[in-house]
């Protein structure tokens, strides 16, 4: 129904974005690797590729900042077990690039680090993606796999930093706030508990 929606991005934390379109504020849910984007961008015009989600007691929208990121995300609903939230919390942790890598290399565990997925279903994803993705890597070219250096380079405190950057607080309190905490931890638990210790 949405390809994009367009607009003045007028609130971004780790759940939602809002975004103004013409008057309407459109409530979008967002990962981690899309609010790592939208830094420093409140008041600014922004476009996000939608997925609209519908079932009987809701209509929710889901928004990302690349079309590689939406294709990943409907790659992984499609997965029999995985929701949206699952497939969010899996973008919320790794880029694209870095999910096609685990998946082409048979990495469940990098997966399952993801909040509420588990072995079992990063196992089921792997199987139900590999030849997919595999086939998309030798045809068009949408993922560059990332090696383990750069993959570790564009870190979970990365983006965590670049959400408190949304939320208004300077590189130096983000700095102060992460220092010290597990950079295996999914962004948005980081950026929960450096919320804790800014407000405290």
């Amino acid at each position: 129904m949405y390809y994009y929606i367009s607009g003045e991005l007028v609130l971004a934390d780790p759940v939602n974005a809002v975004i103004d379109a013409q008057g309407v504020g459109y409530r979008i849910n967002i990962s981690g690797n899309t609010l790592g984007k939208l830094a420093g961008k409140i008041g600014s015009n922004v476009r996000l590729y939608t997925h609209l989600s519908v079932k009987e007691d809701a209509m929710e929208l889901y928004g990302f900042y690349t079309l590689e990121e939406l294709s990943t995300f409907r790659m992984l609903i499609s997965v029999s077990g995985v929701g949206a939230k699952s497939a969010i919390s899996i973008l919320s942790l790794m880029s694209p690039e870095r999910f096609a890598q685990a998946v082409v290399n048979g990495d469940a565990k990098a997966i399952a680090k993801a909040q509420g997925i588990g072995s079992k279903t990063a196992q089921r994803i792997i199987l139900e993606l590999k030849d997919k993705i595999g086939k998309e890597l030798s045809t068009d070219g949408d993922y560059v796999l990332e090696t383990e250096a750069e993959a570790s380079g564009s870190s979970n405190i990365a983006a965590a930093t670049d959400g408190l950057l949304v939320l208004g607080y300077t590189r130096s309190e983000a700095a102060y706030a992460l220092k010290g905490l597990d950079p295996s931890l999914e962004v948005e638990v980081l950026i929960r508990t450096a919320l804790s210790k800014l407000m405290k």
